[in-house]
């Protein structure tokens, strides 16, 4: 058998500068400091901070304690979008966005990851494209609006979004392409990446089987082409985050959870990877 040629391997594939970072979410029920030290025993290349009900996600000076603790860096700072989160930072949702981005400048995070408004949120919705364009003109971060999904009650779907739960109907600057809703909406992945272009910034990788619910299972073990969007984000010189968002609160412990991070960090790093290009003559 002949020896492994390691020089000539590295020459074959070529991997982006995207760094893989776990989200703080996935490790629920368990808190963000269990994220951190999950992370740095993993060896994720950071986290992205989902800021909710656990008080360290808010508290900025003990983030960057975590972070100093673990030696792992905050890339990306969620804001509080979600339902459960409609009074963390204010029940004014700019104010929210204004202190998400004084976050993630301050910690030194790269995005800032929202979602569209809720329906109700009328004046909100009313102003957001053009309110998303102003703050991204005031900063470095990326304010990458991320899809959503339709809700859905036994045969109707309700429109819980505005403008719209799909963002690229709309003009931002920048995307967060989020696998598992893509499932539950029933949308072609990668004609969505497609659609977001070279404004896609940020990944949440997960998987789905399109059931209807929001399922944020490992990659791999859905039917989400996972796989094939890594690989092309590879081929594309992705420069954003790709950020393992995934739902462990099932796992029958805290081992099984960090295992489940693990295969979830193993398939992400093993895919996002492509054929280089071959060498020129002579080479």
């Amino acid at each position: 058998m002949r020896p492994l040629r390691l020089g000539a391997v590295a020459h074959q594939v070529r991997v982006p500068g995207a760094k893989v970072a776990l989200s703080t979410a996935s490790v629920y029920p368990e808190n963000t400091e269990a994220a951190f030290a999950m992370a740095g025993r993993l060896g994720y290349d950071g986290v992205e901070v989902m800021v909710w009900a656990d008080p360290v996600s808010q508290d900025l000076e003990a983030l960057r304690r975590l972070s100093d603790r673990y030696e792992v860096p905050i890339l990306a700072v969620h804001a509080p979008c979600l339902l459960i989160t409609q009074r963390v930072w204010s029940t004014d949702p700019w104010q929210k966005l204004r202190r998400a981005r004084a976050a993630a400048e301050r910690l030194g995070a790269s995005t800032v990851v929202v979602h569209p408004p809720l329906r109700w949120q009328r004046g909100y919705a009313r102003d957001f494209v053009k309110g998303i364009w102003r703050m991204a003109e005031e900063t470095d971060v990326r304010f990458a609006v991320e899809n959503m999904y339709p809700w859905r009650y036994r045969d109707r779907e309700l429109k819980a979004y505005a403008p719209g739960w799909d963002p690229t109907e709309e003009d931002f600057r920048h995307f967060t392409l989020d696998l598992s809703h893509a499932a539950t909406s029933r949308t072609d992945t990668l004609a969505m990446a497609a659609r977001m272009g070279d404004r896609l910034g940020h990944v949440h990788i997960a998987d789905g089987s399109g059931s209807g619910k929001d399922e944020h299972l490992v990659p791999g073990r859905g039917g989400q082409p996972c796989a094939e969007l890594l690989e092309q984000l590879a081929v594309s010189g992705f420069d954003g985050h790709v950020v393992v968002e995934v739902n462990t609160r099932r796992a029958s412990s805290s081992a099984q959870r960090e295992a489940d991070l693990a295969e979830a960090l193993a398939f992400t790093r093993l895919h996002l990877a492509a054929p280089a290009p071959p060498p020129g003559p002579g080479r």
